[in-house]
């Protein structure tokens, strides 16, 4: 059994968006719906399955090429910067799935959306704790606090931010590395250690509901050894414990 909350829809389950999705491209908008659903290619991260019909004329190009998924067959067309796949039958009939990056913006109903789009089954949160958090690698202390900022977010293990003055910032590498997370927005800075690139990360401008880990540092837990309240804890096996193998949508968790 993990130990935290499994996600809750397998890859391949879908489910229906109740709000309304547009895009842009080009400065206008080339998809406007109210008839989207969900389809989870990867836990717990859903994409959208748009509509054809609500897709404007002359963004979609057919490579005549086809790829195979694990949920159906899709035909491969250019759009935007980048590619979108057609499904002719199975979950996503009549549908299209966008690479994320090839539309300019994103938006559920008037917000922009970043990364990919949220998961509605998933909570994240970030709560104050006084456990003491230890980390090291190596054998070295990378970070040690009694104030810690713990995010809980729903399928993946509990992420511990530490002020800037419990890191030994000393051990770590500046990385230019940036990616984004939808949840809590785009990261500020990055480092690593000789043994793990890209181990640790902050937010200095994160989304309102994760105002707590402003300024805060956080490590991925299953590349780094964690000690709670002197109790050595198990580094968890997730998408992201091979750095190279993390989503390509560079969501940071």
């Amino acid at each position: 059994m993990s130990a935290y909350p499994e996600p809750l829809i397998p890859p391949g389950g879908t489910a229906p968006v109740p709000r309304r999705i547009r895009a842009m491209l080009d400065d206008r908008v080339v998809l406007d719906t109210m008839d989207a659903i969900y389809l989870w290619e990867f836990p717990p991260y859903p994409q959208y399955y748009l509509p054809l019909g609500d897709v404007a004329d002359g963004v979609l190009t057919d490579t005549g090429e086809t790829k195979t998924f694990g949920h159906g067959v899709a035909r491969v067309h250019n759009a935007g910067s980048g590619h979108a796949w057609v499904y002719d039958d199975g979950v996503a009939k009549d549908r299209v799935r966008f690479q994320w990056d090839a539309l300019d913006r994103w938006f559920e109903e008037d917000e922009e959306v970043f990364v990919h789009p949220r998961n509605p089954y998933s909570r994240v949160d970030a709560i104050n704790s006084t456990r003491r958090v230890e980390v090291a690698v190596d054998g070295i202390t990378l970070a040690d606090s009694s104030s810690t900022v713990i995010v809980f977010e729903t399928g993946l293990p509990p992420r511990y931010y530490f002020p800037k003055t419990s890191v030994h910032l000393e051990h770590l590498t500046p990385s230019e590395t940036v990616t984004a997370c939808p949840y809590k927005g785009r990261t500020s800075e990055y480092w690593s250690v000789p043994s793990v690139a890209d181990v640790a990360w902050s937010y200095d401008f994160p989304t309102a509901p994760l105002l707590p880990v402003a300024g805060h540092v956080a490590f991925f837990n299953e590349n780094v050894d964690i000690t709670i309240d002197g109790v050595p804890q198990e580094r968890p096996i997730t998408p992201f414990s091979n750095p190279a193998a993390r989503p390509a949508d560079g969501a940071v968790r």
